[in-house]
């Protein structure tokens, strides 16, 4: 199967080469930043049967100006769909397109954020499937909640614990009373490639959370997380200010993609910081977590 991969460099992108570089009927194409500019051209070039669309701008920091955000995650993202009319194509959304509900967010919530991310992923979210229903293409979404590991970075929390760790300085937090449903990037890789390669949907537009399904606030997710690597940080909860846009319960409803795809998050949440650590950040001294 010729499968043609956008956000290889990403964390979940570099997850998932790994993974599909171990599948032996797939050719892959990875595109660039700058291909994906003139997605006619570069797929034109790989002919893909599947597209399994992953880049993104703007969950990292620092980020981008809006207008640019916008333009690479929804006017780019409906011109690759549109390039690519016989393939199959998986959009990699995210937990933060939905309403907050203040509870564990199923498939069939409403999708609306203000959060610079949230909003544009929600927006070519909503127009993907759209654009499936009015061509009768088949479209797979995935939608990826909290998750860190291997490949981490860009400023993201747990990154960023581990450099202040290694530098020896202290780490300056929100007060932590955030929900968060947090996942190892490498389960998250799994679900999608459990979607997507070994399996034909069953209806034409399918939608999945990916994500642990367990409800803990950042301050406990992140003492544990110490406590079990053996950690030695100065944490400062509450030494930053809370940003108004992000919401304060963000925990994904996992009974569909538990019941219709068998999967689940199997991975300790410490474990895969522990190889985040290890592959980032050697000098720190960080024990394996049971």
């Amino acid at each position: 199967m010729r499968v043609l991969l956008t956000g290889a460099t990403g964390a979940l992108g570099r997850n998932l080469v790994r993974m599909l570089e171990r599948e032996p009927d797939i050719q892959l194409f990875l595109p660039g930043r700058a291909d994906l500019a003139q997605p006619e051209v570069c797929l034109a070039e790989a002919r893909p049967q599947l597209v399994i669309h992953s880049a993104a701008s703007g969950l990292r920091q620092p980020r981008p100006p809006f207008s640019e955000i916008a333009h690479f995650n929804v006017s780019m993202t409906l011109r690759l769909f549109e390039a690519a009319p016989e393939a199959r194509f998986v959009l990699i959304s995210s937990g933060l397109a939905y309403k907050p509900q203040g509870r564990p967010l199923t498939e069939n919530d409403p999708l609306e954020s203000l959060h610079p991310y949230g909003s544009t992923r929600a927006a070519a979210d909503l127009l993907l499937r759209a654009a499936a229903l009015a061509t009768g293409r088949r479209l797979t979404v995935l939608r990826p909640f909290s998750f860190t590991g291997l490949d981490d970075g860009g400023g993201r929390l747990f990154p960023a614990l581990l450099s202040a760790a290694a530098r020896r300085e202290a780490f300056p937090l929100t007060a932590g009373e955030q929900v968060r449903d947090f996942c190892a990037v490498q389960d998250v890789a799994e679900a999608v490639v459990t979607a997507t390669l070994s399996r034909e949907p069953e209806c034409q537009i399918e939608v999945f959370n990916i994500g642990s399904g367990v409800a803990v606030t950042i301050r406990e997710t992140v003492e544990t997380v110490c406590q079990a690597l053996g950690l030695t940080v100065d944490l400062h909860f509450g030494a930053q200010p809370y940003p108004p846009q992000e919401p304060m319960h963000l925990v994904a409803d996992t009974a569909r993609i538990r019941r219709e795809l068998g999967w689940r998050a199997r991975t300790e949440l410490a474990y895969a910081v522990w190889q985040l650590a290890r592959a980032q950040f050697p000098e720190l001294e960080v024990r394996c977590p049971q």
